[in-house]
């Protein structure tokens, strides 16, 4: 298990706006690909605490996270699991696992309640960049694709200079941007996500 603080600055981008930064920035050509597998209970229990549960699947591992609110960024927490236990969860037989079920539980979340609503793959890039990482991200998730920057920081000052500095060089609008699972959840309900 792992836990850490994520400090992240997101914007949407249009195509152009993406291929602008692929051309002009030093991320890699060939990108990552990586999928989010997303979790929540059938009345949204996880949402209305602002909370988030998925497994990422990344070059034939399985992890599953927990994201939750905190002072500074997001608390995450992380279990590793085999492909067995991913494939359990996949197919609506959750395992437990050491720290995150503890964390639903204390949320009164009981495992049994999560529901899996499906998946948003993602092909990444992503470079140090001025004290900061810096995430560029195609995404494909039912039917819709979006692009997206993200800047990963390790203070809430570093990353907003930083984020407001790239958008500033490269003549790019500051829009608002809601983390994945909220874009892919608003997919899901036929909404808009902005």
């Amino acid at each position: 298990m792992t836990q850490e603080i994520e400090i992240e600055y997101k914007n949407m981008l249009t195509k152009d706006e993406f291929d602008r930064l692929l051309t002009n920035l030093p991320f890699p050509q060939k990108a990552q690909t990586q999928a989010n597998h997303y979790f929540e209970t059938a009345d949204f229990s996880l949402k209305e605490q602002g909370c988030a549960l998925r497994i990422r699947e990344k070059n034939g591992s399985f992890t599953i996270t927990l994201k939750e609110p905190h002072t500074t960024g997001l608390l995450e927490t992380h279990d590793q699991l085999t492909k067995d236990e991913a494939d359990s969860w996949l197919n609506g037989r959750p395992t437990t696992t050491p720290e995150t079920i503890t964390r639903l539980a204390d949320k009164e979340i009981e495992v049994d309640e999560l529901i899996y609503y499906g998946c948003l793959t993602t092909k990444r890039r992503e470079f140090a960049y001025d004290d900061v990482l810096l995430v560029l991200d195609y995404n494909t998730y039912l039917g819709t694709t979006d692009y997206e920057l993200e800047l990963e920081a390790a203070t809430e000052q570093s990353g907003q200079n930083a984020m407001r500095k790239l958008l500033d060089d490269y003549q790019i609008e500051q829009r608002k941007t809601p983390n994945k699972i909220h874009r892919f959840f608003a997919a899901k309900n036929g909404e808009r996500s902005d």
